[in-house]
């Protein structure tokens, strides 16, 4: 059964963030707000856990799982980011985009797209995501919380400890998120292309 953590959204309480990186490196996965919905993380080296977020969610094995980072120095190690591509970095994070782009060796290739080698990228503006990755030291690896057969991410903590608490090690309760994902851009090509429209703008993106 998992534990629930009801964390200031603004002041998040220092030890149950240390509770909650606890047990992420104890191989659980947490569900935990960030600034578009609720997103599914464990460890990135962690392959146990990151098979029990496939089957929570139903992936396949195309799916990109995203890089949940603290700050731009953190993402050169996982993409491959040029001039521009940093400069655009620069103006939409944190926020809520997630930015495709080919992956370093760095990223473990059972994260990567399997044929176009390919990871995502995210900086989220929110406190309690922020916090987690403080304390954790690295970046958290992650997936929206988007159960199989729905269109929208779940975005009560209340409902998603009712309906996963068999599945997750920790519920991160910090008020309701956004009901929209990010919006995801791959970075990839030359020119960026917008391939899901969620909460963030995309006029100068598009």
């Amino acid at each position: 059964m998992s534990q629930f953590f009801d964390i200031h959204p603004d002041n998040p309480q220092p030890r149950l963030v240390r509770r909650a990186v606890e047990l992420l490196r104890a191989g659980e996965v947490i569900a935990y707000p960030t600034d578009s919905s609720y997103a599914l993380g464990c460890l990135v080296g962690d392959k146990a856990a990151m098979e029990r977020i496939r089957r929570i969610r139903r992936l396949e094995d195309k799916h990109n799982f995203t890089l949940v980072c603290r700050d731009l120095s953190e993402i050169a190690a996982y993409a491959k980011v040029d001039n521009t591509a940093f400069r655009l970095l620069k103006t939409y994070t944190p926020g809520p985009y997630t930015f495709i782009f080919k992956a370093t060796h760095e990223v473990p290739r059972r994260l990567q797209h399997p044929k176009r080698k390919t990871i995502g990228i995210r900086v989220p503006d929110h406190r309690v995501t922020q916090a987690l990755l403080d304390e954790l030291g690295e970046p958290l690896m992650s997936s929206t919380l988007i159960l199989p057969g729905e269109s929208l991410p779940l975005n009560d903590p209340e409902e998603i400890r009712e309906r996963l608490e068999h599945e997750l090690g920790a519920v991160i309760a910090a008020g309701a998120c956004s009901p929209e994902p990010t919006t995801v851009v791959d970075m990839t090509a030359e020119v960026p292309e917008v391939l899901r429209q969620g909460q963030g703008e995309i006029e100068a993106l598009a």
